[in-house]
């Protein structure tokens, strides 16, 4: 029969106990992690959310406790009243090794069934059981360190915005449908019958408007939804730090942001992050690196070889330049005696992403080895080797394409071999920020056939590039900027559009009348007509930081209760069907999809 606390108050954790509270009468709470009998002696480990600590049980010590003790099993839940003292083997592997305490007295507040996962640091168990009983795999050392990170961060993040004069303000759940990013949750409404509420993507409008209210520097670490297409360390729910200030141009949010990202490094980590970072552009990102989110911890960078192939008698390599494409390549140093098979994976790799194939050159000591040297002339290959810094041992990987499909298939080959060739260190080790600066402001969709903002519809252009909007859209760059993390965007933001005209003509460059404009964000249009102020933000993502506070590589492992790769909890089963009560109640009806033969 379970007891009860019956006036019993806990004294200390597990955790805290050391060598100087030897002699001290303590009151300890929490789960049975292990039981040892002995015969005379019964050893429990006994763990809370600090740590573990040895408690041993006597007949000697107190017989009804040592009697209660030989019933003990993992994962009970007691209390022990006992004193510490000096443990005669000690283990300098935990931090309470050194004592133990001498268990006077015994709680059993409740019995445990066999749990159906091992509670115990890095556990190897499938993600769908791991997820299903949540709640125990919580109770792991790792989890917990993991979300008491969380919370610290979190806790740094509000100390510093509010030294610096920021004010922590809500923004609704339940907001508008405004589909120029990715897919909007909907949530119906009762009383409107047909009408939705959208869960926010992010409060970007709102942080705006509290702009235009004047309050001038607004944070909020804050819950957002997008209905997408899952990826690695990606979540349908995520938090995001969220930022926006007034009367600021572009090296305002960066100073700011760098200070911010430095104190949580220090003070979670006592990691010295130096500041300011690197800035680099979009366009040398894409170029050296293939990625708007460059991994720059080490080289293999991009090279571009088109000048010295465009007349060459390899035909691949001519019609991509003549065609206003590009052939570049990766010098993959000491890498020429990698096997067929291993580069034909690396072939499918830039498959993947949309090249036609894979050129090769292999330098030897003795020899050339490549298919396509035979249609290369001596001065080509010798210009090659120069541009390339090409050694004995190397091996070239170069593709042909549009610039789109040759950074992509690049930019995911060099990440390939960074790993491959153990250039890329531990995710909590060797921190290398880099600012990816000057998107451009507008991309080209072929679906829609017509220009898309790269951010969102508000970022501001670059003041020497407007007049180019008309123009030349294509190259109108904007005042965004990405802060990137080993290869990882942990935040990205931009300077708004605070004119009006302006902000006419952007909508007018995505073919966006001024009545659908209205439609889709008439509430902040109408507000940028009493006065708004020049403003900019930033938006960190949360849980990927916390990511690199705690040294983990997979987002779940910093979310209490995460989705699976299918946005499902395995926990609750959600999503799930209601009763057709509150269907009927929402005006909904369900049409179940015809299963193809």
């Amino acid at each position: 029969m379970a007891e009860s606390l019956k006036g019993l108050k806990r004294t200390h954790m597990c955790g805290e106990l050391r060598e100087c509270h030897v002699g001290q009468q303590v009151i300890l709470m929490g789960w049975v992690q292990k039981r040892r009998d002995l015969g005379g002696l019964v050893f429990v480990d006994l763990r809370d959310r600090t740590g573990i600590v040895q408690i041993v049980f006597g007949d000697e010590i107190n017989k009804e406790a040592f009697e209660k003790a030989q019933l003990l099993r993992s994962e009970y839940v007691i209390a022990v009243v006992g004193e510490v003292v000096l443990r005669e083997s000690p283990n300098p592997n935990i931090p309470t090794g050194y004592i133990e305490v001498k268990g006077k007295e015994l709680r059993i507040f409740s019995e445990s069934e066999t749990p159906p996962i091992y509670i115990k640091e890095n556990l190897d168990a499938s993600e769908a059981v791991r997820l299903k009983y949540r709640y125990l795999d919580l109770r792991r050392p790792d989890l917990q360190r993991n979300i008491m990170i969380r919370h610290k961060a979190a806790k740094v993040v509000r100390d510093f915005m509010d030294e610096n004069g920021f004010l922590e303000i809500e923004t609704p759940m339940l907001t508008k449908s405004t589909p120029e990013g990715a897919r909007d949750y909907l949530v119906p409404s009762r009383n409107f019958p047909g009408k939705f509420y959208a869960l926010p993507q992010s409060p970007q409008i709102f942080k705006q408007l509290l702009m235009v209210s004047g309050f001038d520097r607004y944070f909020q670490i804050v819950r957002c939804f997008r209905d997408e297409d899952l990826r690695a360390n990606r979540q349908p729910e995520f938090t995001q730090i969220d930022i926006e200030m007034s009367f600021v141009d572009v090296d305002d949010v960066i100073e700011l942001n760098e200070r911010l990202i430095q104190r949580l490094f220090k003070e979670i980590l006592n990691v010295d992050i130096p500041i300011p970072f690197p800035r680099i552009t979009y366009k040398e990102a894409m170029e050296r690196f293939g990625s708007d989110k460059p991994d720059i911890r080490f080289g293999l960078e991009l090279v571009d070889i088109s000048d010295i192939v465009k007349d060459s008698n390899f035909k691949v390599f001519k019609d991509a330049v003549a065609n206003g494409g590009t052939v570049r390549g990766i010098n993959a140093k000491g890498c020429a005696n990698f096997s067929r098979k291993e580069i034909d994976k690396l072939e499918e790799i830039a498959k993947t992403y949309g090249a036609k194939g894979l050129a090769w050159i292999a330098f030897k000591e003795n020899e050339v080895k490549s298919p396509i040297a035979k249609f290369l002339s001596e001065e080509e290959l010798n210009m090659i080797k120069s541009k390339m810094q090409v050694e004995v041992g190397d091996l070239l990987l170069i593709v042909a394409d549009k610039p789109k499909v040759v950074f992509a298939s690049l930019g995911a080959l060099r990440l390939d071999l960074g790993k491959k060739l153990n250039l890329i260190g531990p995710c909590n080790k060797d921190f290398k920020f880099v600012w990816v600066v000057e998107f451009p402001l507008l991309e080209y969709d072929e679906e829609e056939g017509r220009y898309v903002a790269m951010h969102h519809p508000f970022t501001s252009p670059m003041d020497e590039d407007i007049d180019l909007l008309e123009t030349d859209p294509d190259k109108v760059r904007a005042k965004a900027y990405d802060l990137v993390l080993n290869g990882e965007e942990i935040g990205g933001g931009s300077i708004r559009i605070h004119d009006t005209k302006l902000q006419e003509r952007m909508f007018k460059a995505l073919g966006l009348t001024m009545d659908k404009a209205y439609e889709k964000f008439g509430f902040l249009l109408e507000a940028f007509k009493y006065g708004p102020p020049p403003h900019g933000g930033l938006a960190f993502g949360f849980d990927r930081i916390v990511m690199f506070l705690t040294g983990t590589d997979n987002i779940k492992d910093v979310i209490a209760f995460p989705k699976n790769q299918n946005a499902v909890c395995p926990l609750t089963s959600a999503p799930s069907t209601v009763d057709e009560k509150q269907l009927d109640e929402l005006g909904i009806s369900v049409i179940e999809k015809k299963k193809s033969l």
